[in-house]
């Protein structure tokens, strides 16, 4: 195929390849529902959740706010075309506070338990986020980026009175001067507001040159706010070195709580006020570093203690027990959520390792949880053939609280997912991947293969629903996805087994995957096809530079030079530090040596390329080098470009529907 497609021609084309039976089809993914953000009522009788759900008229993801009780009686406290998320409850339990946009631009708006009213309370300017209630119930804080004005230095002359002239000139000089998902940015900083709890004028706590964002806490006696930023003039050359401080209601004085060589951040103050509790790690400057729990005594005296010494995997979303005695935290192991309690004498224990389910599009691992006062658990929960649902787990019973989408996906056949381990022909590791069949598979046939790539790349695939998956499996495919070296959730030293040193043998555990597949029988050899995202998308360009056996490939926002990534990404100050061993004109042959572009001249498959226009995190340009690379080299090739999409391409549900039917098109096109 010699000519560049176009999003309309791959959307017809699906017609093609259309399935008459039941199985998952490109416009089931406007039928898709998940739960996030669960929030236990301090009573912990019910809890309020997100009820995701993708609107076809607007072809975006909205979300409106429900209740489920505990025996799984549901009812929608909010409804209509918007988009409703970051519940958080008073801590009496008659309000709610939530952000939306159903005013026309996010506002913080609250719900009345007694009256079931919800209202907006604040006429802002900008985006709110991190709603936290102060315990006295009397105070919301908040984060909200905050512009700042600055005159271009040039002010061109002579504009007649109603002459139209060109835009003017962007002059930019900032460091950080664009960013993935939301483009250039303006000049200004995230600061820390805080409004009555009835509604009124904010007020602004923060007014330094700094951006104070992330998560927000109170101290127990509700005058002051402790937040996680890196406030050092030299923050672009440490850009992971931020500290806890505290800045008082009274006068807006800020206070460093913390002092190291690395990052602070999500500090949670215990109910009792005592204890701050925070993630973090000392900075050894590795590409992925284990994130552990510490807690320290907020009267200063004694010296912070880690809590996660001999867990080998990274702590997030933490929590603290009713009696603050203990934490609650999540960590993802094998590919599983678990969600474990900690107490402070060291003693530790898993809860469940059903988390996950928020990716619905691909099967990344990942999910969202909220604890009672008396320990009950409601968290998203994991499963092969649903997006998230909520499971209530208490010390006597387990009960699923949701089934979302029954409706849409009950009445369909799905491919059903195997979980395999096989070995490394590298090494002694044992790599951990799924199988994704065909509805209703014949093992006795012979059935093409998919290798999909996660992106990253340090994080992992799970046990969840995808969507683009199980829409691969509904055309024919068998599709293999696992965690090669380099993926998070099998320990520290697996994840940085790439460091410095990516792609490398993470190349042979996926062949190898592909071997233990094909070994089963049911495998057609001349059609095995390869395609990945990001990280994946990385592996996919360097699997073709050096292997000629994939029939087909699909390279989906790659890094094809690492030289020219790390000086167009928007965090290049980042990549350079992290995971090069210095910058890439004094490290050349390095950043070479791992760059698929050195290898075009090895390569014999067909080969497709798919990007975002606007995304900022592995920009454009780098398709556009192998697109054109490829040509030079006579290879099959075309490029598809997805207009205004970021890096998330899925982010809109039309271009995941464009995303897969373009693979798909590119496979069938060379069987």
């Amino acid at each position: 195929m010699k000519k560049l497609l176009t999003l309309s021609l791959a959307l017809a084309a699906t017609s093609a390849f259309a399935n008459t039976d039941n199985t998952l089809q490109l416009e089931d993914v406007f039928q898709l529902e998940y739960a996030s953000q669960p929030t236990i009522h301090p009573d912990g009788g019910y809890t309020v959740f997100v009820r995701n759900y993708m609107d076809i008229m607007s072809d975006r993801r909205l979300g409106n706010l429900w209740r489920v009780d505990n025996k799984g009686e549901l009812r929608p406290l909010t409804g209509g075309t918007a988009n409703d998320h970051s519940p958080t409850w008073s801590p009496d339990g008659k309000t709610l506070a939530f952000v939306s946009n159903r005013t026309g631009a996010n506002q913080i708006h609250l719900y009345w338990t007694d009256t079931r009213d919800h209202a907006p309370v604040t006429r802002l300017t900008g985006n709110p986020s991190s709603l936290t209630w102060s315990p006295d119930g009397k105070w919301l804080a908040f984060t909200m980026f905050t512009p700042s004005s600055k005159a271009p230095p040039v002010n061109l002359p002579g504009k007649p009175k109603g002459a139209e002239w060109a835009e003017p000139a962007r002059y930019i000089d900032k460091d950080n001067y664009r960013f993935d998902g939301s483009g250039y940015a303006p000049d200004g900083y995230t600061q820390i507001y805080v409004i009555p709890a009835s509604g009124g004028t904010p007020r602004q706590l923060t007014h330094d040159e700094f951006n104070h964002g992330g998560q927000l806490t109170w101290t127990g006696d509700s005058e002051n706010i402790i937040f996680s930023a890196n406030r050092r003039d030299d923050a672009f050359e440490q850009p992971n070195n931020s500290e806890l401080y505290q800045v008082a209601l009274a006068d807006s004085s800020v206070k460093q709580l913390t002092d190291r060589n690395g990052p602070d951040r999500s500090p949670q103050v215990s109910p009792d006020g005592k204890k701050l509790a925070w993630l973090g790690y000392d900075d050894n400057y590795k590409s992925y570093q284990l994130t552990h729990l510490y807690v320290m005594d907020l009267d200063g005296k004694g010296s912070p203690k880690l809590m996660t010494t001999k867990l080998d995997y990274s702590v997030s979303d933490v929590k603290w027990s009713d009696d603050s005695r203990g934490l609650y935290f999540s960590y993802d192991k094998e590919g599983k959520g678990n969600i474990a309690y900690q107490s402070l004498s060291g003693s530790r224990r898993v809860l469940t390792d059903a988390m996950g389910g928020l990716s619905y599009t691909r099967p990344y691992s990942g999910g969202s949880f909220d604890v009672s006062k008396n320990g009950d658990l409601v968290f998203t929960m994991a499963n092969a053939y649903r997006p998230a649902d909520l499971m209530l787990q208490t010390s006597k019973i387990k009960r699923k609280l949701t089934n979302l989408n029954e409706d849409a996906l009950a009445h369909k056949e799905l491919g059903r997912v195997e979980e395999i381990w096989y070995d490394s022909s590298h090494d002694d590791y044992k790599i951990q991947g799924w199988i994704a069949y065909p509805p209703n598979f014949d093992p006795t046939k012979k059935y093409p293969l998919i290798l999909e790539i996660h992106g990253g790349p340090h994080t992992a695939y799970a046990g969840s629903f995808a969507a683009e998956i199980q829409l691969m499996a509904a055309k024919g495919y068998v599709v293999l996805y696992t965690n090669p070296r380099g993926s998070t959730s099998y320990g520290e030293k697996f994840a940085q087994e790439i460091h410095h040193n990516y792609p490398s043998q993470d190349y042979t555990d996926l062949m190898d995957g592909v071997d233990a597949v094909i070994e089963k029988g049911f495998i057609d050899e001349e059609r095995l096809y390869v395609t990945g995202g990001s990280g994946g998308g990385v592996l996919t360009a360097w699997i073709v530079g050096h292997t000629d056996r994939f029939a087909g490939a699909v390279v989906a926002k790659p890094v094809i030079n690492w030289y020219s990534f790390v000086l167009t990404a928007d965090m290049y100050n980042y990549f350079t530090k992290y995971w090069f061993p210095g910058l890439p004109w004094e490290n050349q042959e390095h950043y070479m040596k791992y760059s698929p572009i050195s290898y075009v001249g090895n390569v014999k498959t067909p080969t497709m390329l798919l990007t975002g226009e606007s995304d900022y995190r592995t920009p454009i340009s780098e398709s556009e080098q192998y697109y054109q690379a490829l040509k030079l080299a006579g290879v099959e090739t075309a490029m598809v470009r997805i207009p205004d999409a970021p890096h998330g391409i899925a982010g809109r549900p039309s271009n995941l529907m464009a995303k897969v039917a373009y693979i798909l098109h590119w496979f069938e096109e060379h069987k």
